[in-house]
């Protein structure tokens, strides 16, 4: 059921919109303001799909009415109703955000199809945010230590800005975790964010799985092919465990980073390409470009801002809310009841030596709450959580 707030001063104006838009859809719920200020406090007080709104009004017109409830509520769609003299007006309104606008006296056609078409984009909008609600959920950070407090300090300082970041940290603490935060905190999360693990693919296919290929450039390419930077235009790339990269890949990437071009292997056509880059390493950098395995001009290219994930035995003091984050994120992947762990048994899990990190915590737990009790107590991690 939809519901649209009609504002109009022209009572038979008024009217005629609220008839012929319930005899369109009876599941239409419509609802009138005589003003601007009433239809103002109407939006304030409810949540409707659609608004619209007339210009000339008194007390407060069309224009500013958009200009307010666009700062509250701005997934509301407006259309905003014009006469003949406010056309200039009414074709400014949508660069402040009205979906469309409809002159008077309204013809049937075009009103019901803006109307159809407005309460479409609404419906979509809703869903993306949904969606959105639900990435983000997927990647939560859990913590409350001042080491994990300091990391998401950094991410949301850095996220707004199109800076490159290098997140370092031992396997398993979440750099990928990171870098989707990062990426869904900044002006570009509705673009692509692109993965590539740079140690799974081999070192003679990198540089084509990164920039594409034209047909013909080896003996596998039998057709063009974009690369992972074409794919995360206007998006983000993430260049994990980049420190495996090869040295002639790792030039390219320079280029792409100083010029924003890169092209294809087999062509010497440029591709412009618009790509925040983040990458991340478990190994020391600093090392691997003393022993020339990784380029220093690169080095500094990337690590504009530098996050260090911390283990997870220098925040022990996570480990309780992690153990009831993941148990109950497992309980409902599995499709099983509720399970909690005793105080002994946390305890006993804060004292282990986490060299696997978030991922080995996340595995222990996922076993015990199979293998162990409706409560998971003391005993049952003696018994499945050796190491």
């Amino acid at each position: 059921m939809s519901k649209i707030l009609v504002v109009e001063d022209e009572a038979a104006i008024r009217r005629v919109l609220v008839k012929i838009l319930s005899e369109e859809n009876d599941s239409y719920q419509l609802e009138e303001a005589e003003d601007g200020i009433k239809g103002m406090e109407a939006i304030k007080n409810n949540d409707y799909d659609l608004v619209l709104c007339d210009i000339k009004m008194p007390k407060m017109d069309g224009v500013e009415v958009l200009e307010a409830a666009k700062k509250i509520k701005p997934e509301v769609p407006f259309i905003m109703i014009s006469g003949h003299g406010d056309l200039d007006t009414a074709v400014n309104t949508m660069r402040l955000g009205a979906f469309d606008y409809i002159s008077k006296p309204p013809d049937l056609n075009r009103l019901l199809t803006t109307v159809r078409n407005a309460l479409d984009r609404k419906e979509l909008v809703v869903e993306n945010k949904i969606l959105k609600k639900k990435v983000s959920k997927n990647y939560e950070m859990v913590g409350e230590s001042k080491e994990i407090m300091a990391v998401k300090d950094i991410i949301e300082k850095v996220a707004p800005t199109d800076a490159r970041v290098l997140i370092t940290g031992s396997n398993g603490t979440g750099k990928e975790l990171v870098a989707h935060w990062i990426h869904e905190k900044s002006q570009r999360s509705a673009a692509p964010f692109v993965e590539v693990n740079c140690a799974a693919i081999p070192s003679e296919l990198i540089e084509s799985e990164l920039f594409g290929h034209v047909k013909g450039a080896f003996t596998s390419a039998v057709r063009d092919r974009a690369g992972k930077f074409e794919a995360a235009n206007k998006g983000t790339i993430f260049l994990d465990e980049i420190g495996d990269m090869s040295l002639s890949a790792q030039a390219k990437v320079l280029r792409a980073l100083q010029e924003n071009k890169i092209s294809r292997v087999g062509s010497d056509k440029d591709i412009k390409v618009d790509v925040r880059v983040i990458a991340a390493t478990n190994k020391d950098l600093k090392k691997e470009i003393e022993e020339n395995r990784f380029r220093e001009d690169l080095y500094h290219r990337l690590a504009v801002i530098l996050i260090k994930v911390p283990a997870l035995n220098d925040r022990r003091e996570d480990i309780p809310l992690l153990i009831e984050h993941f148990a109950k994120k497992i309980t409902e992947e599995q499709g099983i009841g509720n399970k909690t762990f005793s105080d002994k048994a946390v305890k006993l899990l804060k004292g282990y030596d986490w060299t696997g990190n978030i991922r080995e915590l996340r595995n222990v737990v996922e076993r015990l709450i199979i293998l162990g009790g409706k409560e998971v107590t003391e005993e049952d991690v003696k018994l499945f959580a050796s190491k």
